[in-house]
C-alpha cells in the first residue's frame, strides 16, 4: 500500500458500530439462533456483553470470567502466557465441553491500517496472531476435541485491502458429538480456584407473573412514549382545523425512537377529547413487545384488566395530562 495513503487512512478508519458492539451483536446473534441455556464469558471485562445477553429468554444462567475484578479490563486469549495458553484448550474443550464456543482476537494483520498501532494494541497482550497462525491454532484444537470450527470476523477492511482480512478475527467452534453419561464430568463438587465478585438472581420470564409484570410494563411505557410524540406533533399544528385535519399521526414519524414501523391507518393513534388511543396492533408491532408475548392474543390476555382499554378492547388509553410514573 502507497506509504502516503497509508498514512491518511489511518488517520479516518473509524468503525460503525463500535467494534465492541459488533462483537457483541455476533454472540447474541448466535444465542438467538441455537438459544442455549447456559452462556459463559471468559474475559468478560466490565460485563457489558452478559447485561446485553440477560433479555434473551432462553438463557438460565450467565457466568462472567476475568483475570482482574478490580480493574476489569478486556481479557481474551491474548492477554494470556504461554503456559496458560497451552492450557486454555484443556481447560475449555477438554473438561468445560460446551456446545458451542466463540473465540475472538485481533487480527495482526489489520494493524498497519489502524491509528497509533506501534507492535500490540494494548500493552497487556502477549502476542496477537495473523490469520495463518489463529487459524493453525484453532484447527488443531477442534481436531483434538472432536469440534468443527467455522472462521469469520467483525470489522471489515478497506475497499482494496481485502487481504489484510477482519480487524477481529472470531473462530465459531461447534462440538460434534453429544456428550455421553460417560464423558459428563462429575458432579462431585471441585476446588474453588475463583473468587465470586458479583451474583444475581433475575425473574425467570418463564413464569407467567413474572412476564405479566414486563409486558405490562413494557406496553405502558411504549404507549407514554407513542403519546408524548403525539402531543409534541399534535401541539405544532396549534388549533387551526384545517391544519389539525391534515394531521395523520403515525408511528413511524417516531423513527428517531421507535424504530422504522410500517403501520396501516387503522393502526394509527388518535386523540379524543382528553385521551390518546393507541391501538394495540400499534404497540404489538414493536419488537420487544413482540418478542415478550409471541402472539397478539397472548398480548391480549396477559395485560387484561391491568391496562385501561378502549370500549372495544382495541386501543390502549392514556390521558392527555397523566404522566408516566418515570417521568
Amino acid at each position: 500500500m502507497d506509504k502516503n495513503f497509508q498514512e491518511e487512512f489511518t488517520q479516518i478508519i473509524k468503525f460503525k458500530p463500535p467494534l465492541y458492539k459488533q462483537r457483541h451483536q455476533f454472540v447474541k446473534d448466535l444465542v438467538e439462533k441455537y438459544k442455549p441455556k447456559k452462556v459463559a464469558d471468559l474475559g468478560c471485562a466490565d460485563c457489558s456483553l452478559l447485561r446485553m445477553l440477560k433479555f434473551c429468554s432462553c438463557i438460565e444462567v450467565l457466568a462472567g470470567l476475568d483475570i482482574c475484578a478490580n480493574v476489569m479490563k478486556e481479557k481474551i486469549i491474548e492477554h494470556l502466557e504461554e503456559p496458560e495458553l497451552k492450557k486454555f484448550p484443556e481447560v475449555v474443550f477438554g473438561f468445560m465441553a460446551p456446545s458451542i464456543v466463540v473465540i475472538s482476537t485481533p487480527n495482526s494483520e489489520f494493524n498497519p491500517l489502524l491509528p497509533g498501532v506501534i507492535l500490540y494494541r494494548h500493552p497487556d497482550h502477549k502476542f496477537e496472531w495473523n490469520q495463518a497462525q489463529f487459524q493453525s491454532w484453532a484447527l488443531a484444537t477442534a481436531r483434538c476435541y472432536d469440534y468443527s470450527v467455522e472462521f469469520t470476523g467483525v470489522g471489515h477492511p478497506p475497499t482494496g485491502m481485502e487481504k489484510a482480512g477482519f480487524c477481529t478475527q472470531i473462530g465459531v467452534f461447534i462440538r460434534k458429538y453429544p456428550q455421553t453419561g460417560e464423558s459428563l464430568q462429575s458432579e462431585k463438587p471441585t476446588e474453588v480456584i475463583y473468587e465470586t465478585v458479583f451474583k444475581a438472581v433475575y425473574p425467570s420470564l418463564k413464569d407467567e407473573k413474572y412476564l405479566q409484570n414486563a409486558v405490562i410494563s413494557e406496553v405502558i411505557f411504549t404507549a407514554q412514549i407513542i403519546k408524548h410524540r403525539l402531543m409534541s406533533k399534535h401541539e405544532e399544528y396549534g388549533n387551526d382545523p384545517e391544519r389539525k385535519s391534515k394531521f395523520q399521526p403515525s408511528v413511524d414519524c417516531f423513527s428517531d425512537y421507535l424504530g422504522k414501523l410500517v403501520v396501516e391507518k387503522n393502526m394509527e393513534p388518535f386523540v379524543s377529547g382528553n385521551e390518546v388511543y393507541i391501538p394495540l396492533a400499534t404497540i404489538f408491532s414493536f419488537p420487544k413487545v413482540n418478542r415478550l408475548c409471541g402472539t397478539f392474543e397472548k398480548l391480549c390476555k396477559l395485560i387484561a384488566g391491568k391496562v385501561t382499554l378502549s370500549s372495544d378492547g382495541s386501543a390502549v388509553m392514556v390521558n392527555i395530562e397523566c404522566e408516566d410514573e418515570d417521568d
